[in-house]
């Protein structure tokens, strides 16, 4: 970093300006990053004219926003965050450079220095003015009165125009730069969903993509189930400003009009005033902007992926652009895992019955038993059809599968959420109970073959089950297989001795 000194500097002609501007041209040109070129238009133009205090401002016309980006005080670069309204500044608002000699303190703005070293007494400022457009302004300030002309004020204009150029291309070097990195990022997030096959998984990795992404305060994916027309529910939700899940959103009116008929981004700039976001979800919004994209699944608007800010007017087209290459990659990403999840089920559910089968069933078990090793009870209850070769050979096959499906019914329904019903094979079931002692086991067997005797399917073709019950015993079994055989021979030993019985009571 160059230092200025405060003595008065040799004043260059005409040709000597110009000479000066080419140099600085040239430098500016080669130079650009973002904060790099604003240590080069500080340093070149500290090397032509005095900057004991020099600041650089950018200004964003479209919120008339002006905030202080480089500050440098008696050679020292420091760090501020100083913002202005920029109509406020005759530079900005008349696009004209300005000469004060002295009282700063009434006239600028941005006054260098402090109360115990003194403040800055003049100053020299000028537009960076592309096309029309005022990007900044660049202030040179000297601690001393009247240490400026007007040739200082003329070549400080000449060194803005060609700061502006500069900044221009800088600005438009950034934007190349993050375009690129947001491309590569989307892509490797592309590659990262279509590799996720658990839904819930896909919605959480769609959030941080679009917190990442973005550099946004909240991000969240709102679905619809199909059953309330329009309305959605927050089903996945991350950052600073993070909503419930399950918080409602009915997307109707204008919302449905862009989102769903137009298939269409919208921005909302000002939250806390749009009358499209309703007064609950307001308290977790509070003031700030969103953007939202329908996210489609086979053909239709099944939700939205909002991103939101605690800053009004922060979403562009850029924006809103990224949103939707990520709602159309959620929505290749959740129909895969979908897909997935729908085979995964077929291939553990008895097409028949819809009941889990034997394949589910073992990976049930499998689970149970590490945790009965462990100290939880578990019980188990096999049942089967009493000859039910019979009914099938005398009613036919059709006749056979409802009955197999009327006693899958009657299994499921006397059984608890938590335990698990399947079909074993054939006319073969098997219902695992967790937490469950020996008379709770018998209980339900009990409740089974009453449910049998009254179900109107299964009565009219006298149906009758057996069923045979065991508790898993750490000493005596050591595998899934071990407690199905001991209720396999607990089941043999109970039809034996009903067999018996009714020998007995035929004599």
């Amino acid at each position: 970093m160059v230092a200025s000194a405060n003595k008065e500097k040799e004043r260059p002609g005409d040709a000597d300006r110009y000479r000066v501007l080419l140099e600085i041209g040239h430098e500016l040109a080669a130079t650009l990053g973002e904060d790099d070129l604003y240590e080069a238009i500080y340093r070149e133009t500290a090397k032509a004219l005095e900057a004991s205090g020099f600041y650089i401002s950018l200004h964003d016309q479209s919120l008339d926003l002006a905030r202080i980006v480089f500050y440098a005080d008696r050679g020292q670069v420091r760090r501020v965050d100083v913002a202005y309204r920029g109509s406020d500044s005759k530079v900005i608002r008349d696009q004209t450079a300005v000469l004060e000699n002295d009282g700063l303190e009434d006239r600028s703005l941005m006054v260098l220095g402090d109360g115990d070293s003194g403040v800055t007494r003049s100053a020299v400022t000028a537009p960076m003015i592309h096309h029309g457009r005022v990007l900044g302004v660049i202030s040179s300030q000297s601690y001393e009165p009247g240490a400026y002309t007007e040739d200082d004020l003329a070549l400080l204009h000449g060194i803005a125009d060609m700061a502006a150029v500069a900044l221009e291309n800088a600005l438009q070097f950034k934007e190349l730069e993050r375009r690129r990195r947001e491309a590569e990022q989307v892509e490797e997030i592309g590659r990262a969903l279509a590799s996720e096959l658990d839904p819930e998984m896909v919605l959480g990795r769609v959030v941080d993509a679009a917190l990442d992404v973005l550099r946004v305060d909240g991000a969240s994916v709102w679905l619809t189930d199909g059953r309330d027309g329009l309305v959605c529910r927050v089903a996945a939700s991350g950052g600073a400003v993070k909503l419930p899940k399950g918080l409602e959103w009915d997307l109707g009116g204008e919302l449905e009009r862009v989102l769903v008929d137009e298939r269409a981004p919208i921005v909302l700039d000002n939250l806390a005033a749009n009358d499209l976001v309703p007064p609950h979800l307001k308290e977790y919004l509070a003031a700030g902007s969103a953007a939202g994209v329908p996210i489609e699944l086979e053909g239709r608007v099944a939700g939205v992926l909002t991103a939101g800010s605690r800053q009004p007017r922060r979403f562009g087209k850029d924006d809103t652009a990224v949103l939707q290459r990520l709602a159309s990659q959620t929505s290749i990403a959740l129909h895969n895992a979908r897909l997935h999840a729908n085979l995964t089920a077929l291939s553990i559910t008895d097409p028949l019955t819809q009941l889990p089968n034997r394949r589910r069933l073992q990976i049930h078990l499998d689970h149970e038993v590490a945790a009965a090793r462990r100290g939880r009870a578990l019980a188990i209850a096999v049942f089967d059809i009493d000859n039910f070769k019979h009914y099938n050979d005398t009613f036919g096959h059709v006749a056979g599968d409802e009955i197999l499906k009327a006693f899958g019914d009657a299994l499921s329904e006397e059984n608890r959420a938590m335990n698990l019903v399947a079909r074993f094979g054939g006319d073969e079931f098997v219902a695992a109970l967790t937490d469950t002692t020996a008379e709770g086991v018998n209980a339900y067997v009990e409740r089974v073959q009453r449910r049998v005797k009254t179900d109107e399917e299964l009565a009219k073709f006298q149906i009758r089950v057996s069923a045979g019950v065991a508790l898993f015993d750490l000493d005596e079994m050591a595998t899934v297989n071990d407690l199905i055989r001991a209720a396999d021979a607990d089941m043999y030993r109970r039809k034996a001795e009903s067999a018996a019985s009714r020998k007995a009571a035929s004599r």
